[in-house]
């Protein structure tokens, strides 16, 4: 302490005054002038630490990203949080996890990734639609019970050790070149066919897909895949093969791969990109345009909404019901769809082509399947289906001039112009039609089943292989030659593909006439004959000439999760394999739960 002495005997007193403004700014002119004598090469150096630091911290973050939008889960639940990750810029593609920002990573390179921890499940997460079912016991099957079906394994493991041989771990083999052809690197094969063997009983294949599947299944390719393709075989494969199994294994790796797909929902319109780049954890529209496949983003409904209830994680069904609930709201053509929507904008392709064929076929089937799952109790669903039929039988209904059998057309352009056209594809309808019809849908539509089922076995019968084409026209006016279709040279391959096999099931389910097993047998014989090859079963290019068939050197996935397994199903004579009143297929044949509310 000084005393009134000693100030006197001072000559002035000093005190520091601490102005913290010009501190600041004294400080910042300090700082500056050591900044500007640093060289180019230092700066660059503290630029690289200062964002090597952030992406530490970005990934020490639990969950990443995504829980600093998500203030938690209540918020998602209760509907203040759509989706995970942020809506972008319009017509701006999402990245949301941009997992190595300082290496350049080339298209197919693998991206390590921190290890990853199952999340906790969260009972608030159980509020949002409806609630998870019990876990499956799996179910139990003994293997082949009649000749026919024998004949179908025989054919499956021809095929399958094929694939194995020469082909193992990559997407389809090519049966007489003894090669492989690789579409997503996701192994498609092995993961389609997984119920399949399960069903089929053949156990031992089972396991070394199964263990294929633990050890190198990884979703972390920087390399796009499309969304539909992914969601109905992989993840459509996986469910299935947990729910038949009840192995977990397959539910842990539909979890990842789900988390991987959900930047693609994350657009303005809620209509989700088509293609998805699963390690970069990235989405972007189709590179052949702006638009997506209307069939494509109205068909991962059953998957996203499976995967959650399983998980017991609503992220995945919140994200795809929000698909179904745009376009349930967005304007149709009594109740037809234009086949092409954009992600950005969340419109139809104005004048864009109306079909039941490619890009358009698959809405329909999951309105109705949609509904059957949640256990008929969302209307629209149901409702939005009933229109989409009275719209077919409306305006695509037509019957050739000759022997009147039913087709559905198509719609072209502005003028609606009717073109006398339809895809194989379109022969899943009799089916679904039936199915509709075993839930409490009008009885007048097994009349349209009966019917087209009956014109698309004539695609097979007409054909000198007895093998249906890609595309058939149809006769709108009477003809000196009396036949009531035509076929391209362009349309006349076949693919191995299941929507007729398919239909021949539901049609033999539901009503017991072996009329149908009758016709699946001749055309099971036909792709024995025209078809088989020494290492596989291969896509043809001409079914009209049995001594050029073209072979195409393609055995698609889907002749594994599909043609094969409704082929085994249809040849079930106790139609008592798998329970349509409790078992769903998704549009890769993968059966999937019906939840009871």
């Amino acid at each position: 302490m000084f005393s009134t002495k000693d100030l006197s005997e001072v000559d002035y007193i000093s005190l520091n005054i601490h102005d913290s403004s010009s501190f600041a700014r004294g400080t910042s002119r300090s700082l500056w002038r050591k900044w500007n004598q640093l060289s180019r090469f230092q700066r660059n150096i503290f630029y690289f630490a200062i964002i090597t630091i952030a992406l530490l911290i970005f990934y020490l973050l639990p969950g990443g990203a995504r829980n600093i939008l998500l203030e938690n889960e209540n918020d998602y639940d209760n509907g203040k949080v759509s989706l995970e990750t942020p809506k972008p810029k319009l017509g701006e593609p999402l990245i949301v996890d941009n997992v190595d920002s300082v290496k350049v990573l080339d298209t197919g390179d693998v991206i390590e990734e921190p290890q990853q921890f199952p999340q906790e499940h969260n009972d608030d997460d159980d509020q949002i639609g409806e609630p998870p079912q019990p876990k499956s016991n799996g179910l139990k099957f003994n293997g082949p019970q009649n000749d026919k079906q024998k004949a179908v394994i025989k054919a499956f493991k021809h095929s399958w050790t094929g694939y194995k041989k020469y082909a193992w771990g990559h997407d389809n083999v090519k049966p007489i070149s003894k090669g492989y052809h690789e579409w997503f690197n996701l192994g498609l094969t092995i993961v389609d066919s997984l119920d399949t063997m399960y069903i089929m009983g053949l156990n031992e294949e089972f396991k070394d897909a199964r263990d294929w599947v633990e050890n190198s299944l990884v979703f972390t390719l920087n390399r796009d895949v499309n969304l539909f393709e992914v969601t109905i075989r992989v993840l459509g494969g996986l469910l299935a093969a947990y729910h038949l199994s009840s192995d977990k294994l397959f539910l842990d790796k539909a979890i990842d791969l789900g988390d991987r797909m959900l930047p693609a929902f994350s657009t303005r319109s809620d209509v989700p990109y088509s293609d998805v780049n699963l390690g970069m954890r990235s989405a972007h529209s189709p590179k052949w345009g702006p638009d997506s496949s209307t069939s494509e983003v109205t068909s991962i409904q059953l998957e996203f909404r499976d995967l959650s209830r399983s998980s017991g994680q609503p992220r995945f069904e919140a994200a795809a019901a929000k698909v179904s609930e745009h376009i349930h709201r967005s304007e149709k053509y009594d109740g037809l769809v234009p086949i092409f929507i954009n992600a950005n904008t969340g419109m139809f392709r104005e004048y864009a082509t109306i079909t039941v064929g490619a890009r358009g076929d698959s809405y329909y089937e999951y309105l109705l399947k949609q509904w059957i799952q949640t256990g008929k109790t969302i209307d629209y669903l149901r409702d939005d289906y009933l229109l989409g039929i009275a719209g077919m039988q409306k305006h695509l209904v037509k019957t050739t001039a000759n022997k009147k059998l039913l087709y559905l057309a198509e719609l072209v352009g502005a003028a609606k112009e009717m073109k006398p056209k339809m895809d194989h594809l379109v022969c899943y309808l009799g089916g679904t039609l039936a199915l509709g019809v075993h839930n409490g849908l009008p009885s007048s539509h097994m009349d349209f089943a009966n019917e087209l089922v009956k014109t698309c076995y004539e695609t097979y019968a007409m054909q000198p292989t007895f093998l249906a084409p890609e595309i058939t026209y149809f006769n709108v006016l009477n003809s000196l030659d009396d036949n009531p279709m035509y076929v391209k040279p362009n349309d006349a391959h076949n693919l191995l593909r299941p929507e007729f096999i398919e239909s021949l099931f539901y049609m033999w389910y539901f009503t017991g006439n072996k009329t149908y097993q009758q016709w699946g047998w001749k055309i099971f014989q036909a792709f024995e004959n025209y078809t088989k090859v020494e290492n596989g079963y291969t896509s043809i290019g001409n079914v009209r000439n049995i001594q050029n068939t073209r072979p195409k050197d393609m055995t698609e996935s889907f002749w594994f999760a599909e043609t094969l397994k409704y082929l085994y199903l249809l040849f079930d004579d106790s139609r008592q394999l798998i329970n349509l009143d409790k078992w769903i297929f998704n549009s890769e044949g993968h059966p999937l739960p019906i939840y009871e509310t």
